[in-house]
């Protein structure tokens, strides 16, 4: 995926870049009080006791974290904690400036396609690959696994795998690493490895009512009026006016979807950001989506270009108790396969929307 490999790229830039000033001296009194204020500020965000979280609830606080990690949550002195990247570990810049103590690395890549083949379309992985990639990192489906990572929606993506595959508990630490070091944690540089499991404890995937597919996404547009296919995708993909992607080279949107906002490009959901990087809770979306075409009374699936940012909606309404919800994984990328599926190119309201095939769309309108 050309977006996920410049990621990579960069990573392994900013991985570089950070060996080369790791000569610098530090002197010992530098050291010292460098240690003296981490303790400080760790004693002092210990200081009141936190709240217990259901299992479904998925954004968790740093501080629960840390409380779970010092045996002060019942039924979570165990848990595994991993920052999810993409590429291997000694690409992932972030993983190897400092992580949370005790995490061990996962990539995005152990539960999606990575090829982007009109087989895989950057879809998750069969259920039985997850699985084994899981298992290598001793995740089992009673695991309590808590996730972080320097891509929002990746992250998602990865915590949205696991839920379908079967794990039972999966938590994302809201605001990641830097939410983490913002509350006065420590961060280490060793990497850590899981030990491997045999047995995942359920058929996989356990929740296949959790990802929808192309062909029940565009029956469900045409026979069902209480169906929403709600895009998370920036103006300028909804509208049709850029795919998006360097190697999406049509745009549009499936023929009956609506618009979810929170993405202002196709490599972010800021619209469903706080100021400090956080998730919004379930009424931040609410105000988001207040002038939307569809409700959460609606059955919602979520998509996007490719099925990350169409994870954190999915996230968020299923911490909150929401089940007629789903992710169309395929997203506008396995659409553009089929040249006879049905397109709107502009907005549905206008009389200016164009209502055409994939087969007829012009080309040259990949994100430069």
């Amino acid at each position: 995926m050309k977006k996920r490999v410049l990621a990579a790229f960069l990573c392994m830039a900013m991985t570089a870049s950070a060996l080369a000033g790791c000569g610098s001296n530090t002197s010992t009194e530098e050291e010292t009080t460098q240690e003296s204020t981490d303790e400080t500020t760790d004693e002092s965000a210990e200081s009141e006791p936190v709240e217990a979280v259901e299992t479904k609830t998925v954004y968790v606080t740093p501080q629960w974290v840390n409380s779970a990690l010092n045996g002060e949550q019942e039924g979570y002195e165990d848990i595994l904690i991993a920052e999810v990247g993409y590429g291997d570990v000694a690409d992932c810049v972030s993983y190897n400036e400092g992580h949370v103590p005790g995490a061990i690395y996962v990539d995005n890549c152990e539960v999606e396609d990575a090829t982007g083949s009109e087989e895989g379309a950057y879809n998750l992985l069969a259920a039985d690959e997850v699985v084994d990639n899981m298992l290598n990192h001793g995740i089992t489906k009673d695991t309590k696994v808590v996730l972080y990572g320097a891509d929002v929606s990746g992250t998602a993506r990865q915590a949205f795998a696991y839920l379908w595959a079967g794990v039972e508990d999966v938590k994302i630490i809201n605001g990641g690493i830097d939410a983490w070091e913002s509350a006065g944690y420590d961060t280490e540089t060793e990497v850590n490895e899981g030990e491997a499991a045999e047995d995942f404890g359920t058929e996989a995937p356990a929740h296949p009512e959790y990802r929808l597919d192309i062909e029940d996404a565009k029956e469900k547009l045409e026979s069902d009026d209480n169906f929403k296919l709600v895009s998370i995708r920036s103006e300028e993909e909804w509208l049709g006016e850029s795919s998006g992607y360097n190697y999406m080279d049509k745009a549009g949107e499936p023929e009956g979807a609506v618009w979810g906002k929170g993405s202002e490009t196709s490599s972010d959901v800021n619209g469903f950001l706080n100021d400090d990087g956080t998730v919004k809770d379930l009424a931040g979306f609410e105000e988001v989506w207040a002038d939307c075409d569809f409700t959460l009374d609606n059955e919602l699936s979520f998509y996007c270009g490719t099925g990350w940012r169409a994870c954190v909606p999915f996230l968020v309404l299923y911490e909150n108790g929401y089940e007629n919800i789903s992710v169309y994984d395929g997203g506008w990328y396995e659409w553009l396969m089929h040249d006879d599926y049905p397109v709107q190119v502009g907005d549905p309201a206008s009389d200016d929307c164009e209502h055409t095939t994939v087969g007829e769309l012009p080309t040259g309108k990949a994100a430069k």
